[in-house]
C-alpha cells in the first residue's frame, strides 16, 4: 500500500491555512470605537460607565504598562445577516505571547453587566446565534494592558508599576460584527481531530491510511474558491472515520474544564481579581452553550474576589454550580505552596476553603487540588483526611529533573501513617486543548495501564487565558469515542476519582513520605522577607488567638476578634500562593507582600497587647506562647532580666528577679590569645581571631565536641547561582563546583561580657555586602544564637552558612507541619542524590545513636545536608541557605538590609529541637500582666499545643489543636486553667467526631506517631 502521507499532509495544511480557516468568519463590518483611560488603578464599572470618552482608530497604540482602557464599541447587524450567526470579534493588540500573558479583556453590556472575556484563543461573543437583522450593539471593553514580563534571565523592570515606565505595550487592531459560518467553523474542527489523530497512529498504519484517504477525499471535495458552499459536502467525506467507535480496551480520560489561574505571578494579586472574573464569565457564558461542560475551578479566595467585585458573575456562578456546570474543588484557601506554610497555616487554608465552599455554594470539596505547587509536605494526608477530604491531585511532579515518579495512581502515605488516594495525570499538564497527541500521551505514559484503565485530564486555558474553549468542548465531544483515541469523557472530578477508586483501589502502589520536586529547589529562599513575613505572622497569629482566648475566658466584657482575625488569617492564607511565598513574583507582588506583612504584625501586635491588658497585673511579665516551659534573659526596659516561665503561661519578672544574678544563670566570657571564650552552665564556645567558631564543648555532655576535628563552623560560603532555567525557582546543582569562603573578618569584638549574656560581634565586607553577626549565649542557654544583620547587594549569587559537625548521620531530620520528615545523608540512589536542597522549616537536626546536634531558625526555610568530603567520611555538615540574587522576574531579588538569627543546639534530642525552635520563633512577651497559671497544660513534653483559640461558631468553645511531635506513642493528659463542661474530638473544621475522653484529672489523649488532634473544649 503506497502512503502518500506527506503530499496529502503538505496539500492539507496549504488549504486549511490559507482558505479553510480565514472563511470562518464570511462577513465583517468594523465596530465604531471610543476610549476612555483609566487614570491610575482599575476602576468599577460603574465609574467607567460615566467616563470621558474620544474617538479611537484601530491601528492606535494604546496601554502603558499595568493601565487599564475602557472601550466603547458601537454598531448595528446589517440586515442582510438575518438568520446568520453573529459575533463581535475583537483583537486589541494581542501578541506572540500565550493566553494568560498579555493584554486580556471584559466586555460589559451597555448597562455595565459583564458578558464574557476577551483572550488570545477566545476573541468572540456571540450577539445572536440567529440574526434578525438591524440590531443595534452597544458594548464596553475593560482591556487590561498587562506586559509580558518573563524575557529569559534579563533583568526587567516593567514587573512592578513602579518602573515599568509609560510607552504604550499594544496597537488596536480590530474590533468587527461578524458572521460565524458554522459549517467552515465544525470542518475545522472535523480536520484538525482527525490530522492530530493520524500523526499519532504510526503503530496502526491501516486506520492511519483510513483517516489519510478520508483527508484526501474531503480535500477532492472541496472548492477552495467557495469554502463556504462546498464545507458541507467535504464535512461528509470525514463522517465515516468520524464515527467509528473507540475500541472497548482504549484508555478512558476523565476531562475537567479547568483554568489554572496563579493567584498571583507575572502579575499583581488586583490583577489576578480580573483575571478570575474574565475567565468565570467565559466558563458561564459556554455552559449555556454546552451543558455537558464541567469546571472544576479551585481557590476559596478566587470565588470571594469574584463574589465582592462581580456579583452578576458570582450568580451566575452559584447557578452553574446548581446545574452541575461547575464543580469547586480544591478544598482550599488558595493552591498554597506546599512545602513552607506551617502546620497551622496549612490546616487552616483547608478551615477557610471548605468553609467557604460549604457556606456559600452549598458544596462539601472532597479532594486536595495543587497541580502546579512545587513539591507537597508528608503531613498532607494526614491533614486531608481530617478536613473530610478523600483524594489529591498534582500534576508539577512530572517537572522532575532526574527522577520519573513510578505511579500515576497511587496510595500516599503521611508521616502518621495515613494513605489518601492520589493522582498524578499522566498526560502531564493541567491545560490540556484535547490535541491527540496529549491523549496519546495520557495513555503511552499511564504507569498503572494494565490495572487500571482511567486518568484524568484538566482542560482550558490557565493564567487569564480564559479557560476552556468551544473549541475544545467541540473537540471532546467528537473525541467521546473514536476510533484510535482514547475514549473522552467529561466529567466531575470526585466521578473519576470515584471510579478510579473503585477499579483499582484495593491493588493501588504506596508511595510513602514526601512527595519531592526534583526541581524549583530554590525556592526554599528567594525572596528572604516574604518568607520571614510569612513565618513572623503564623507565629504572631498563634500568640493573638492564645491570649485573645484567655482574656475571653478572664474578662466576660471582652469581645473576641472574630472578624479581625478571620480577616488577617487569609491575608495571610492569601500570601502562601505558591508563586508568592516561594518568591517567584514579580516586584510589585513582593513590594506589596512586605508592605502587607508589616500591617499585619502590626495590627496582631495591637490585638494581642489588648487582650493582654484585658487580663489585669500592673508588674511587667513574660508571656510565654510556646507550649514548653522558658528559662530565658529578656531585656526588661534596657535591662536584662533571667526569667522561668511555664508554658502557655505567664510569670512576674519581679519573681525570678532575686536569683536573677545567682549561681544557677550566669554567662562569662574570656580573651585568649587569638580567641574569645563564651560559656555559661551548658556550653564553651570559642570564637578564632576570624570570627568563625572553632570549638562548641557542651558541658552536659561531658564536655563533647560539637565540631567536626579541624573544622570551622559558622563558615559562610558564596556560590555563583546561574540555573539554567528558571531564576527565581531553580538551585542547580552545578552551583556547588565553585565556591569563596568568607573568612576575613573586618573586625570580631566582644560586645557583651555577662553575667547574664555574653556577645561577640564579628563583621564581614565581601564584594559589594556587609555583614554583621553576633553570637549570642545567654545564661542558663543550651543554644548559642547567631543574629544576622546583612546588607546584601550581590547578584547572582548564593549564601550558605556551613556548620560541619561531629557526628556520623545517617539521616537528618527537619522540622515539618506537625512533625518532622527524615531523609538520607549520602547519596546511595538518584532520588537520593536529587534531595541536594531540602526544606525544614524551625530545625534540621542530625545525630548518631545517643547524641545530636540541631540548627534552629527564624526564617530560613532552605538547607543542605551532606557527608565529611575527606576520605575517612566522618562528620555531617549542615548548611543553612541565607540569601539569593537571581534577576528574574524580579531584577532586584533580595538586594537591600535583613535581619534574621539562627541557632546552634549541641546535645539535641528531637524534643528539644521542638521546644528550642518555638521558643526561637516565638520570643517571650513582656508586658503588665497577672501571673496565671497556663490556660492549657500537657503532661507529656512529646504532646506539642500547636494553637488555642475559641471556635468559629462563636459559641465561646475553647479549641486546642495538638500532636505528638517525635514520632513515637503518647500517653498523656489535658487540663485546662478554666472549669470544663465536657469536650469532643472534633475535625479540622471544629466539627465533632466522637467525645472526648475525661476524668477529674483532665482529658485522657493516647496519640500514635505524629498524630493531631483537635479538641473543643466547653466552658462552664
Amino acid at each position: 500500500m503506497h502512503d502518500d502521507r506527506h503530499l496529502v499532509e503538505g496539500r492539507l495544511e496549504r488549504a486549511m491555512h490559507q482558505f479553510v480557516r480565514p472563511a470562518q468568519y464570511g462577513a465583517r463590518v468594523p465596530l465604531s470605537m471610543s476610549v476612555w483611560h483609566a487614570p491610575g488603578e482599575p476602576v468599577p464599572v460603574a465609574e467607567a460607565l460615566e467616563g470621558t470618552y474620544e474617538p479611537f482608530e484601530t491601528g492606535t497604540a494604546w496601554g502603558k504598562p499595568w493601565s487599564t482602557s475602557w472601550f466603547r464599541l458601537e454598531g448595528r447587524v446589517p440586515e442582510e445577516w438575518a438568520g446568520r450567526h453573529v459575533e463581535a470579534v475583537v483583537d486589541p493588540g494581542f501578541s506572540g505571547q500565550g493566553p494568560g500573558f498579555q493584554t486580556e479583556g471584559l466586555l460589559y453590556d451597555a448597562s455595565g453587566v459583564p458578558l464574557k472575556g476577551i483572550h488570545p484563543r477566545n476573541r468572540h461573543l456571540t450577539i445572536a446565534a440567529r440574526a434578525a437583522g438591524g440590531e443595534p450593539v452597544s458594548l464596553l471593553l475593560e482591556a487590561a494592558a498587562n506586559p509580558t514580563v518573563l524575557r529569559d534571565f534579563e533583568p526587567t523592570y516593567v514587573g512592578d508599576v513602579l518602573t515599568a515606565g509609560d510607552r504604550p505595550n499594544y496597537r488596536f487592531r480590530s474590533a468587527d460584527l461578524a458572521v460565524l459560518d458554522e459549517e467552515v467553523w465544525h470542518l475545522v474542527l472535523d480536520v484538525e481531530v482527525l490530522s492530530e489523530l493520524m500523526h499519532e497512529l504510526d503503530a496502526d498504519r491501516a486506520r492511519r491510511h483510513d483517516i489519510l484517504r478520508a483527508l484526501e477525499r474531503m480535500l477532492d471535495a472541496l472548492d477552495l474558491h467557495d469554502v463556504s458552499g462546498t464545507a458541507a459536502a467535504a464535512r461528509a467525506e470525514l463522517a465515516d472515520v468520524l464515527a467509528r467507535p473507540a475500541h472497548a480496551s482504549a484508555h478512558r480520560v476523565s476531562a475537567a474544564g479547568h483554568a489554572h489561574i496563579d493567584s498571583a505571578w507575572l502579575w499583581p494579586l488586583r490583577e489576578t481579581v480580573r483575571k478570575a472574573s474574565r475567565t468565570f464569565a467565559n466558563v458561564t457564558a459556554l455552559a449555556r452553550d454546552y451543558p455537558e461542560l464541567v469546571f472544576a475551578c479551585s481557590q476559596a479566595q478566587q470565588y470571594a474576589w469574584v463574589k465582592e467585585h462581580q456579583p452578576h458573575i458570582w450568580e451566575r456562578i452559584k447557578k452553574a454550580v446548581a446545574d452541575g456546570n461547575w464543580a469547586p474543588v480544591g478544598s482550599m484557601w488558595v493552591e498554597s505552596d506546599a512545602n513552607m506554610p506551617g502546620g497551622e497555616a496549612l490546616a487552616r487554608q483547608l478551615v477557610h476553603g471548605k468553609r467557604f465552599f460549604r457556606d456559600e455554594l452549598g458544596v462539601e470539596t472532597e479532594e486536595i487540588w495543587l497541580p502546579d505547587s512545587f513539591g507537597y509536605t508528608a503531613a498532607f494526608p494526614q491533614l486531608a483526611k481530617l478536613a473530610g477530604a478523600k483524594w489529591f491531585l498534582t500534576q508539577k511532579l512530572s517537572w522532575n529533573q532526574t527522577n520519573k515518579m513510578p505511579h500515576h495512581t497511587f496510595w500516599w502515605e503521611g508521616i502518621d501513617g495515613t494513605r489518601v488516594f492520589t493522582h498524578f495525570p499522566p498526560v502531564d499538564t493541567y491545560n490540556a486543548q484535547f490535541h491527540a497527541a496529549e491523549l496519546a500521551r495520557a495513555e503511552r505514559n499511564f504507569a498503572e495501564k494494565g490495572d487500571a484503565s482511567r486518568s484524568l485530564v484538566p482542560f482550558g486555558w490557565g493564567d487569564g487565558g480564559g479557560g476552556p474553549t468551544r473549541e475544545m468542548l467541540e473537540k471532546a465531544r467528537r473525541l467521546r469515542s473514536l476510533e484510535g483515541s482514547p475514549r473522552v469523557d467529561i466529567e466531575k472530578p470526585a466521578a473519576f476519582f470515584e471510579a478510579a477508586h473503585e477499579e483499582y483501589g484495593a491493588k493501588a502502589p504506596v508511595w510513602s513520605g514526601e512527595l519531592y520536586l526534583e526541581m524549583h529547589r530554590a525556592t526554599y529562599t528567594t525572596q528572604a522577607k516574604t518568607k520571614q513575613g510569612n513565618r513572623r505572622s503564623e507565629h504572631a497569629l498563634r500568640e493573638a488567638e492564645l491570649w485573645c482566648t484567655a482574656a475571653a475566658l478572664h474578662d466576660p466584657t471582652y469581645t473576641y476578634p472574630y472578624d479581625a482575625l478571620d480577616r488577617i488569617w487569609k491575608t495571610v492564607l492569601l500570601h502562601q500562593f505558591h508563586d508568592i511565598l516561594p518568591g517567584s513574583s514579580i516586584a510589585w507582588v513582593h513590594r506589596e507582600a512586605r508592605e502587607t506583612y508589616a500591617q499585619v504584625l502590626a495590627e496582631l501586635d495591637d490585638i494581642t497587647s489588648d487582650a493582654v491588658h484585658r487580663l489585669g497585673g500592673s508588674a511587667p511579665s513574660a508571656l510565654n506562647s510556646s507550649p514548653y516551659p522558658r528559662s530565658e534573659v529578656v531585656a526588661n526596659e534596657g535591662q536584662l532580666v533571667h526569667v522561668r516561665v511555664d508554658g502557655l503561661g505567664i510569670r512576674s519578672l519581679t519573681e525570678d528577679a532575686g536569683r536573677a544574678h545567682g549561681p544557677g544563670a550566669h554567662a562569662a566570657a574570656t580573651r585568649e590569645t587569638g580567641s574569645i571564650v563564651l560559656a555559661n552552665e551548658h556550653l564553651t564556645v570559642t570564637i578564632d581571631g576570624d570570627g568563625l567558631l572553632t570549638s562548641v564543648r557542651d558541658l552536659n555532655n561531658g564536655g563533647r565536641e560539637a565540631l567536626a576535628p579541624g573544622a570551622r563552623g559558622n563558615l559562610l560560603q558564596l556560590h555563583p547561582d546561574h540555573p539554567t532555567q528558571y531564576d527565581a525557582w531553580d538551585l542547580d546543582a552545578h552551583y556547588r563546583h565553585t565556591r569563596t569562603d568568607l573568612t576575613a573578618a573586618e573586625s570580631v569584638e566582644l560586645v557583651e561580657e555577662g553575667p547574664l549574656r555574653v556577645s561577640v560581634r564579628v563583621t564581614r565586607s565581601f564584594g559589594k555586602s556587609r555583614i554583621t553577626q553576633e553570637y549570642r549565649l545567654a545564661a542558663d542557654s543550651r543554644r548559642l544564637d547567631v543574629v544576622t544583620d546583612v546588607d546584601w547587594q550581590e547578584s547572582e549569587k548564593v549564601l550558605k552558612a556551613a556548620f560541619p559537625l561531629d557526628v556520623h548521620a545517617e539521616r537528618s531530620s527537619a522540622e515539618i507541619q506537625f512533625g518532622h520528615v527524615n531523609r538520607p545523608t549520602h547519596v546511595n540512589t538518584g532520588w537520593d542524590a536529587a534531595r541536594y536542597e531540602i526544606c525544614a522549616h524551625r530545625w534540621l537536626r542530625v545525630a548518631e545513636e545517643g547524641y545530636g546536634l540541631a540548627l534552629l531558625n527564624d526564617s530560613t526555610y532552605g538547607h543542605d545536608v551532606t557527608r565529611a568530603a575527606h576520605e575517612d567520611g566522618l562528620g555531617t555538615t549542615v548548611r543553612l541557605t541565607l540569601l539569593r540574587a537571581p534577576h528574574s522576574p524580579d531584577p532586584e531579588t533580595d538586594l537591600g538590609t535583613h535581619r534574621f538569627t539562627y541557632a546552634l543546639l549541641p546535645g539535641a534530642t528531637t524534643g528539644d529541637a521542638v521546644a528550642e525552635g518555638l521558643a526561637l520563633n516565638l520570643p517571650l512577651r513582656i508586658a503588665p500582666a497577672p501571673a496565671v497559671p497556663p490556660l492549657i497544660a500537657v503532661d507529656d513534653p512529646a504532646v506539642t499545643v500547636e494553637s488555642v483559640k475559641l471556635a468559629e461558631d462563636r459559641s465561646g468553645d475553647v479549641v486546642v489543636r495538638l500532636y505528638e511531635s517525635r514520632g513515637g506513642r503518647a500517653e498523656a493528659t489535658l487540663t485546662a486553667s478554666f472549669p470544663v463542661a465536657g469536650a469532643d474530638e472534633t475535625d479540622l473544621l471544629e466539627r465533632p467526631l466522637r467525645p472526648a475522653e475525661t476524668s477529674d484529672t483532665g482529658l485522657a489523649l493516647s496519640l500514635r506517631p505524629f498524630q493531631i488532634l483537635t479538641l473543643r473544649l466547653r466552658p462552664v
